[in-house]
């Protein structure tokens, strides 16, 4: 069944100044160091032995988790020759969000070692399709009908950030969708809570020094109206192909590059639910000329997908049409009941 979103707005949970009251961070190093003390643990699995499950009940606990060796040094190589070009032409941000020392490149699924190594990691999108698949059914008549909406790429994004650069604010990635979080004791067993997960890979080593991403653990259970608090971050050091994985509910924010010669180099993606709007627009990123030179699983991640029971579709039918014309067809577009009780995810 589809999370709790809260989009209407409509109860004590809600941004709205005159609905519910700010919940301040911590006051005291006392208080904060207590509070610390009690965070859950934020483990370290090798991705040569680790499990989806293992990741899975990992993600439940603290919202993120460290993934060690999941990308090999000769696609990190090759990775950065296809983006440096555009980190080279980026230029500096206005405004506080990022720093000017920052530089970024999007569009990373046009880089096929990117889409193939980072983005397409298995262990990455296995955990993304157990917390972002979302089956539900529907009444069609007297039957009723059966839909899955698979995940899709939310953003894509490499972050060059050299010495100067100051930290960046604590943010939640799922503010773009307008999430209104309450506060969760434990996570949903049935995995239906997250509208997002990210996918943070080092092609350079990633300390505290040169601005390792901070993160809350547990932050990923916080109601709406709690305030970050930096006392309270843990930091993601990572080596050169190790990667962070992390719930868009995480607070979360890039550390300041305190160093006079180290740039933190980082290719990143968030994947998000079929039935949400890109934050990226892929449709206009992409010519489709550029979407054919895709593989076939990167191009239904990016949107030629049909998010069931009916969204997403061109002329009626799998937008996938657009780049092969002989899906093509005038049929229902639904599943029979044990079609879709079949899917695991």
């Amino acid at each position: 069944m589809a999370p709790k979103l809260g989009l209407g707005h409509d109860s004590l949970s809600s941004y709205h100044p005159t609905k519910g009251e700010s919940i301040p961070p911590t006051r005291t190093v006392e208080e904060a160091e207590a509070i610390k003390a009690a965070q859950p643990k934020v483990i370290s699995l090798d991705a040569k032995t680790a499990t989806v499950n293992q990741i899975v009940e990992a993600m439940k606990l603290a919202g993120g988790l460290v993934i060690r060796n999941a990308v090999s040094h000769e696609a990190l190589d090759q990775i950065e020759k296809d983006i440096r070009p555009k980190l080279n032409q980026d230029t500096a941000w206005e405004g506080d969000f990022f720093p000017k020392e920052t530089r970024r490149a999007y569009g990373l699924l046009g880089s096929r070692t990117c889409a193939r190594e980072v983005i397409m990691h298995p262990l990455y999108q296995a955990t993304c399709d157990k917390f972002l698949t979302t089956k539900n059914w529907f009444w069609s008549g007297d039957k009723k009908t059966y839909a899955v909406s698979k995940p899709q790429i939310m953003n894509t994004v490499s972050f060059s950030i050299n010495p100067g650069a100051h930290k960046q604010p604590l943010h939640r990635d799922d503010w773009c969708y307008h999430v209104v979080a309450e506060k969760a004791d434990v996570y949903p067993e049935d995995l239906q809570r997250d509208t997002g997960i990210g996918w943070f890979v080092a092609a350079k080593d990633a300390t505290i020094e040169n601005g390792c991403t901070r993160f809350i653990p547990g932050s990923h259970l916080w109601e709406h109206e709690r305030q970050p608090d930096d006392a309270l971050v843990a930091y993601a050091e990572l080596k050169r192909g190790d990667a962070f994985m992390m719930f868009a509910s995480c607070y979360h924010g890039g550390g300041a590059n305190t160093t006079k010669d180290q740039e933190r180099l980082l290719f990143s993606c968030f994947m998000t639910r079929g039935w949400l709007r890109q934050e990226e627009n892929h449709y206009l990123s992409f010519s489709r000329e550029e979407a054919l030179e895709m593989d076939r699983e990167v191009q239904k991640i990016a949107g030629y997908q049909l998010s069931e029971p009916f969204l997403g579709w061109v002329k009626s039918t799998d937008p996938m049409v657009v780049l092969d014309p002989s899906v093509a067809g005038n049929s229902d577009m639904v599943r029979k009941e044990e079609n879709a009780m079949a899917i695991a995810v």
